[in-house]
């Protein structure tokens, strides 16, 4: 019955089972990290993530849904395509009131000033 009693250290399939094992853990691991990933595409989780906030190469990245949108700081200040649209006040309490510009087409909201929660003053 020496088959029986024969030395585990020199069976070579004991070792092939430990490697698989180490390897389904660590699977096992990367799976869980990949699901509690915020930009997940299987969550339908709203998710906003600034990268390198502050810096002139400063990314927002925007999750909503399955929708998956990516910003890039161009480093310029003030920079972009539009026309003033009126000033911004902030007041000594903290609120901010908004001037909108006199323009020439007389929009609704011309010479009106709105503060914090859209209450005219």
């Amino acid at each position: 019955m020496r088959f029986l009693e024969e030395d585990e250290e020199l069976n070579p399939i004991l070792s092939a089972v430990n490697l698989i094992d180490v390897f389904l853990v660590i699977i096992a691991a990367l799976l869980i990290a990949i699901a509690q990933n915020p930009l997940n595409i299987f969550s339908s989780e709203k998710v906003t993530v600034i990268k390198n906030a502050g810096e002139p190469e400063m990314e927002v990245i925007v999750k909503d849904g399955k929708e998956i949108k990516q910003y890039k700081s161009t480093g310029e200040i003030g920079s972009g395509e539009g026309t003033r649209a009126g000033v911004a006040y902030q007041m000594a309490d903290g609120s901010l009131v908004y001037v909108p510009e006199n323009n020439k087409k007389g929009s609704a909201g011309a010479g009106t000033s709105q503060g914090a929660g859209g209450k005219s003053q």
